[in-house]
């Protein structure tokens, strides 16, 4: 039962599980008793998410190679974010449950690539979890 990354209001797979927000907020305009059943998340959990301040970075850096430095720039600020002791015990739940439990992490970036979730699947490959291509 690996784990997916998914963008949070797409479709869900089938035998995804749980899916989880790692994201800062919640969804604008959908009211809560409707997350889960608009394929958006099923538990919400920010400190998996950039900080604001961060946050605001990331959304800044340009698209293409110009981009590149900037989002290394994010890249390093985050994980040094998830270094932190609760974040860093976190993933390590969720590595460990990857082989046990069927669930997905999501955020709402149409690109992965320049996505935090991007981040997190590294960080969560270097733990050993099972991680869904």
């Amino acid at each position: 039962m690996p784990l997916r990354i998914v963008r949070l209001g797409t479709p869900r797979a089938a035998g995804e599980g749980t899916r989880i927000g790692t994201v800062r907020r919640p969804p604008r305009g959908v009211p809560k008793a409707e997350f889960a059943s608009r394929d958006y998340y099923d538990v919400w959990y920010p400190l998996l998410s950039p900080s604001a301040d961060l946050m605001a970075q990331g959304q800044q850096v340009p698209t293409g190679q110009e981009g590149d430095k900037a989002w290394d720039a994010f890249a390093k600020q985050f994980r040094k974010e998830l270094a932190q002791p609760e974040a860093s015990r976190t993933l390590d739940l969720l590595a460990a449950l990857s082989h046990h439990s069927a669930m997905s992490l999501g955020c709402y970036c149409e690109d992965e690539a320049r996505c935090h979730r991007s981040v997190l699947r590294a960080e969560l490959a270097q733990r050993g979890a099972d991680i869904c291509p």
